[in-house]
């Protein structure tokens, strides 16, 4: 092999050389910058946080399974665990106020949450079709409510059977959900979940059990989507 032969060689192995520390060292470095996002939970909310823009931001969002990614909460901090831990204090204080401000239900025992929380929890439980049909026949009956036929017929439901389940699912979605709270004198009453959206209106005779009607703050709250 001529020297010139070696000398191409040579030249062609360091440029190839020279190719792959580029390009290794392009990776490292889009490694490097790379912010990573760190997920917890804190009660029934779904916690992310890192850096963002040059800040230590940790937000709050719904849990799954419900699909909306809407944001509920935001805190920003001096490093990330002093941001998530502001977020934190955030999230409790704003619970703690809102279940002060919840009202008690002499029919059922429910501590009925207000409007701005029936709205966020219709926003992000997991309602089926006929469930959401079901709460806004509701709605729009206003304080009428609505027979049990009348209900399974505005959901599609043939059965009545079917609808009770459905709208006892519903209410139990709504509890876990705002963590409602019953008084233990009239909890057999809301044993079915259906007493956790709804209560029986006055019956008409002794044969008739009573219309259901929302709670007047889920009515308006679902009106309000509509």
């Amino acid at each position: 092999m001529t020297d010139l032969s070696l000398g191409r060689r040579s030249n062609r192995e360091q440029n190839l050389f020279k190719s792959m520390t580029k390009t290794k060292k392009g990776k490292i470095d889009k490694t490097e910058t790379r912010s990573p996002i760190h997920v917890s939970e804190h009660g029934r909310y779904l916690i992310k946080s890192g850096l963002l823009a040059g800040k230590f931001v940790a937000r709050a969002f719904a849990k799954p399974p419900t699909k909306s990614r809407g944001l509920i909460a935001e805190a920003t901090g001096a490093t990330e665990e002093a941001a998530t831990t502001a977020l934190h204090d955030v999230i409790d204080a704003r619970e703690n106020r809102r279940i002060e401000a919840r009202r008690e239900d002499a029919r059922t025992g429910i501590s009925v949450p207000s409007v701005e929380e029936y709205a966020e929890a219709f926003g992000h439980v997991p309602l089926t079709r006929p469930q959401r049909a079901m709460l806004t026949a509701l709605s729009v009956a206003d304080a009428d409510g609505l027979t049990d036929e009348q209900l399974a017929k505005a959901a599609g439901y043939k059965s009545l059977a079917s609808a009770s389940r459905s709208l006892a699912n519903a209410g139990r979605l709504f509890s876990d959900f705002l963590a409602l709270e019953t008084n233990t004198k009239v909890r057999s009453m809301t044993s079915d979940g259906s007493s956790l959206v709804a209560f029986r209106g006055e019956p008409q005779d002794e044969a008739d059990t009573g219309n259901w009607i929302l709670y007047p703050e889920l009515r308006d709250a679902v009106k309000a989507t509509l």
